[in-house]
């Protein structure tokens, strides 16, 4: 009979991999139907990366990282945080100006625009939060609505702040002064690709928010409100102070999620800045179950589908796009497969308990005799 540790070891893995079979299974279906070559698609994308992949890989889960934990934040405090999107656009391009003028020198420079844009995105998640305890609105909603401002506020003000760039379409902020720049390192000394300096703060993020929610008061007091409201009550935790709090701090790290990108790829903030890292992050963040290292290997998992659906167009005849049909697949199976594998797991543990209460009397006539 396998040990209780060793059971729950594979139902948390199997949750996912169930998740990715589903995937892979109705990707190839839809495949199919359309006509296309099933079995070429599958040995693309499963091939092996260049060495250029591995860094665009890298570079690509380092941001959905950041994104995911941001969304993360909120799960562990039961609320669902869609805004992350509009926060770290916020966020993005205020640093991006900040950096921009260039106020302090070096990374000084760099730190400031940090700060900036963690700032920016806790006040702009903060107001979903003060909606949900001062007027009882739901943070789903107010969080969409706040996505569409975002949008339309950064639109309107890259305008204002856009510098003339002759010979470009791109409307883009000042670029980040060169001694402001997060420089990469190489994995490949053939490859001139570069993965992000700023991978380290992806990993400091990740630790620092396994340290809080699982090492210290606030995290227990967090977890415990998300699981249950009325019992945080009873046990004298302030609810409504806890809901802000989370909101704060998910917003503050969604505004790191587009550091990378300013600083060590783009410099500016502009048209082409890359969207739509908010909804990867909670796809990602459900995908990892809220873990640190989960949604480190959910992160790697979506970039590396990204990457090695590039060149589908090009060898196959086949959109790249097929891809985020399989993403969110994974995203829709992979709850249903978390609360199949929790049923599953709930069964095992009755029959274990029935078990040893079927054994209890026998063994207590050997103790008596």
């Amino acid at each position: 009979m396998k040990s209780p540790r060793t059971t729950k070891i594979a139902l948390a893995i199997g949750a996912p991999v169930l998740a990715l079979v589903a995937a892979f299974l109705i990707t190839s279906l839809v495949l199919v139907l359309a006509g296309d070559d099933v079995g070429g698609v599958w040995s693309q994308i499963l091939s092996l990366p260049t060495d250029r992949g591995y860094v665009n890989i890298i570079n690509a889960a380092t941001v959905y990282y950041l994104s995911a934990i941001a969304v993360a934040i909120g799960f562990k405090m039961n609320l669902f945080n869609i805004g992350v999107d509009g926060q770290y656009r916020v966020a993005a391009f205020t640093a991006a100006v900040v950096a921009g003028e260039g106020w302090l020198p070096g990374y000084f420079n760099t730190a400031l625009a940090m700060v900036a844009a963690v700032l920016v995105g806790a006040a702009w998640a903060g107001i979903a939060g003060l909606l949900r305890v001062t007027r009882g609105v739901s943070e789903v909603i107010s969080t969409i609505m706040l996505n569409s401002i975002a949008t339309a506020l950064v639109a309107y003000l890259l305008r204002k702040a856009a510098v003339d760039n002759s010979g470009s379409n791109i409307t883009a902020t000042k670029e980040v002064p060169e001694g402001s720049r997060v420089g990469g390192f190489s994995l490949f000394g053939d490859v001139p690709a570069t993965v992000y300096g700023l991978v380290l703060l992806a990993v400091a993020v990740g630790f620092l928010y396994w340290f809080v929610i699982n090492k210290t008061r606030f995290g227990f007091d967090l977890r415990a409100t998300g699981a249950s409201e009325s019992a945080a009550v009873a046990s004298g935790i302030n609810v409504k102070k806890m809901i802000v709090i989370s909101m704060l701090l998910s917003g503050g790290a969604a505004g790191l999620v587009g550091m990378p990108l300013l600083f060590g790829n783009d410099y500016a903030y502009g048209s082409t800045f890359q969207s739509g890292l908010g909804f990867a992050g909670i796809a990602i963040a459900l995908l990892g179950r809220n873990h640190p290292v989960g949604i480190a290997l959910g992160a790697l998992l979506f970039a590396f589908l990204d990457e090695q659906s590039n060149p589908l167009q090009i060898l196959l005849n086949v959109s790249p796009d097929i891809v985020k049909i399989t993403q969110g697949t994974i995203v829709l199976t992979v709850v249903i497969a978390y609360e199949v594998v929790r049923r599953y797991g709930v069964r095992i543990e009755q029959r274990r308990v029935a078990s040893a209460l079927d054994d209890q009397p026998a063994t207590t006539k050997e103790v008596s005799a």
